[in-house]
């Protein structure tokens, strides 16, 4: 057989129908243990999978768990989720198979598929930034955790960063500073990118408010800007708040990168951080954080809790009796010399 064999050529040999071919593929309990056998037989024969992918499906088992994701293994602090992950499923004897897509639908389903084929035990899908996706319907094939990211219909097991937390923690260490006008510099669509962040934007606005009301100090709404994270225009923000004749004591970036653009304005009217104004920003990008002078206090996002918590609900094998868990993980605030 020259061309590469199909389902079709696997049931014509097998003598069986083409949806059980499918079923021993999915591991289906509904086949016989002798037609299982057959089947098995001859994909292995026929090469149809790799050899070691037959054997797997005799045991049963592969000990490998799929990781798919748009470019969190293309970064420098996301890919906190896969050391996670990958720490606690090696404790546990298991392998993780990392696959980076991209933002393309099509590419998304043809990973997929790849680790389908090679019978990984079940599927992280962790995403860059903290969105609602969409997901192929081969997801539904496998056990699934979703990682920085959730499902429209909440119908799939998620860890997310709880945004309201780090938003609320960054206010209310400036507000425990005295501080009673602070500018927000949230988060809107990221140049250059298809993703916008609204759910860590809302949800970091959200705790901000939340601790004004807690410590009874009223918010200007005019302090709240949104940028678009091009560094010249967090520059012309921060030079513009503090133009106005009743300029903010402190400002919180929407994220680290946001922040520098912000110490870099403060600079350059000679302003002193955190003497005439401090600055809190979000992510905890150390390789950003600790090269800023002063350096920067910020918020940290559960990278690698996330990766743990995804991991650790997968391996205790949930048998979906009750609905999906939608977990969140604190933002905790990492001090430093900027506020």
């Amino acid at each position: 057989m020259t061309q590469k064999p199909t389902i079709e050529d696997i049931a014509r040999l097998a003598e069986v129908s083409r949806g059980t071919v499918s079923r021993v593929l999915d591991n289906h309990p509904a086949v016989s243990d002798d037609t299982r056998a057959r089947v098995l037989d001859v994909i292995e024969r026929l090469n149809y999978s790799p050899n070691y992918s037959a054997r797997h499906m005799r045991t049963e088992t592969s000990n490998m768990v799929g990781f798919e994701t748009d470019e969190v293994s293309t970064t420098p602090y996301a890919v906190d989720i896969i050391r996670g992950a990958q720490e606690t499923l090696r404790q546990n004897g298991k392998v993780l198979l990392v696959i980076s897509a991209g933002y393309d639908f099509e590419t998304t389903q043809s990973s997929l598929e790849v680790l389908i084929e090679r019978r990984v035990e079940g599927i992280i899908y962790a995403t860059m930034f903290h969105r609602e996706v969409e997901l192929p319907p081969q997801m539904s094939r496998l056990p699934t955790v979703l990682a920085n990211c959730y499902a429209k219909d909440r119908n799939l097991p998620s860890v997310v960063p709880d945004e309201f937390s780090g938003g609320y923690n960054a206010a209310c260490a400036l507000l425990e500073q005295g501080h009673k006008r602070i500018a927000f510099i949230n988060l809107n669509r990221a140049y250059g990118t298809p993703i916008a962040p609204t759910p860590a934007a809302e949800g970091r606005l959200r705790g901000f408010l939340r601790a004004h009301e807690d410590f009874g100090v009223h918010f200007d709404d005019a302090l709240l800007i949104y940028t678009d994270q091009r560094p010249q225009t967090n520059h012309a923000i921060t030079l513009e708040l503090m133009r106005r004749s009743q300029p903010p004591t402190a400002i919180f970036c929407g994220n680290d990168r946001t922040a520098v653009g912000c110490y870099n304005g403060l600079m350059s009217l000679g302003l002193r951080i955190p003497d005439d104004v401090a600055v809190v920003g979000f992510d905890n990008q150390v390789d950003i954080c600790e090269a800023m002078y002063p350096r920067l206090t910020s918020v940290q996002l559960p990278h690698y809790a996330m990766g743990r918590w995804a991991a650790e609900y997968l391996l205790a094998a949930h048998n979906g009796a009750s609905p999906p868990v939608q977990h969140q993980i604190a933002c905790a605030l990492v001090p430093r010399q900027s506020i």
